[in-house]
């Protein structure tokens, strides 16, 4: 079945194909097949790859020109329907796209289905020949411009996420623009971008009835940032962290503690170096706490926060007050060093003890 690699009038197939050829040593082989009958459909390509040993492998591809993730699981199961209907050795499915959302990939992975997009996302594997390809390519859709913006940036959608995570489903529209103080009509439209990203179930034209909370701060995360979103400077407390946290119990400022020091207290990795604090002016923060600027060998980040829902449902813990989880969970997502792993272990945290920190919403 090998075939020459140029195929004419389907660009992305073509380019994929191309990508994917790249990626393999010179020894290998990589052909196309076009509209290939599988049981009594077309699917829209088989990839044939064949190793140095004269072993040959095939890619049953589903070609995408946008691929939502509230649509993976279909795509996935007609990919299965023609690997079950292959005849002759086991193939493996495989979608193509111009682009692909992290969030598609991840669906795709958790289904089973390799993925190649033309900016140089790539995962696909084999068991016969033995093969695993993975690459990285660009995290934002270069045709971005050209299609309606999507984006989770700016203090409204900052606080529809955190009230999406931090109370519970069932919510409406109303009541969720309530919490967030936005506009019902601006909820609506965040949550049909977050339907596409199959990170809410929603009933039609009513309440969400469930969110993925842990999705939703990923795909923020995305939008925001801790150093990008939030005005920061850099401090150093000469006597270390101990002699802030004394310093906070004391205080009646107005601040709230994110980052390592903020999930110290629930899922520690190891003791944090460290601590991040939300407050309304640095300047004053760090005047009033004794801090001293320092561009080299900072122990404390003061940031101005890019909107007051850092300070909702504070967590208090011997005396001192840290950000909600979620919003914990963000910082340390787009945080420095050890941050992410972090994040992923507080989190895995969250996941466990759910009714620990997220409300009923209604």
């Amino acid at each position: 079945m090998l075939r020459n690699t140029t195929v004419s009038g389907n660009n992305t197939t073509s380019a994929a194909v191309d990508e994917l050829g790249r990626r393999l040593p010179a020894s290998w082989r990589v052909g196309v097949e076009l509209q290939p009958v599988v049981g009594d459909r077309h699917a829209d390509a088989f990839i044939e790859v064949c190793a140095p040993d004269g072993t040959r492998g095939v890619f049953v591809v589903e070609e995408k020109g946008r691929l939502e993730p509230k649509d993976v699981p279909r795509t996935a199961d007609l990919l299965a329907r023609y690997v079950q209907s292959y005849d002759g050795e086991r193939a493996a499915p495989v979608v193509v796209a111009p682009f692909l959302s992290s969030r598609a990939r991840e669906r795709l992975e958790e289904r089973g289905v390799g993925y190649v997009d033309l900016t140089g996302n790539v995962r696909v594997a084999l068991d016969h020949p033995a093969l695993f390809v993975q690459a990285s390519g660009a995290e934002s859709d270069p045709r971005r411009e050209e299609r309606p913006a999507r984006t989770l940036k700016g203090a409204k959608a900052g606080r529809v996420v955190r009230a999406l995570c931090d109370f519970a489903p069932p919510v409406g529209v109303r009541e969720l623009a309530g919490r967030a103080e936005v506009t019902p009509g601006y909820v609506s439209r965040v949550f049909t971008l977050l339907e596409k990203e199959d990170l809410i179930q929603r009933e039609r034209k009513g309440p969400v009835t469930d969110a993925d909370w842990r999705g939703l701060i990923r795909r923020w995360s995305e939008d925001y940032s801790l150093f990008g979103s939030n005005h920061t400077a850099s401090y150093l407390e000469p006597r270390g962290l101990g002699a802030l946290i004394r310093k906070l119990r004391d205080s009646d400022l107005r601040y709230a503690a994110t980052g390592s020091l903020g999930s110290s207290n629930v899922a520690p990795i190891a003791p944090a170096r460290l601590a991040v604090l939300f407050v309304d002016d640095a300047g004053d923060a760090a005047g009033l706490l004794g801090l001293r600027p320092a561009e080299a060998g900072a122990n404390v980040i003061l940031a101005e926060p890019f909107d007051p829902v850092v300070y909702e449902r504070l967590r208090q813990h011997e005396g001192i007050s840290y950000v909600a989880l979620s919003q914990n969970a963000a910082d340390l997502l787009t945080g420095p060093g050890r941050g992410p792993s972090e994040a992923e272990e507080l989190m895995d945290w969250m996941e466990e003890n759910e009714g620990a920190w997220r409300e009923r919403a209604s």
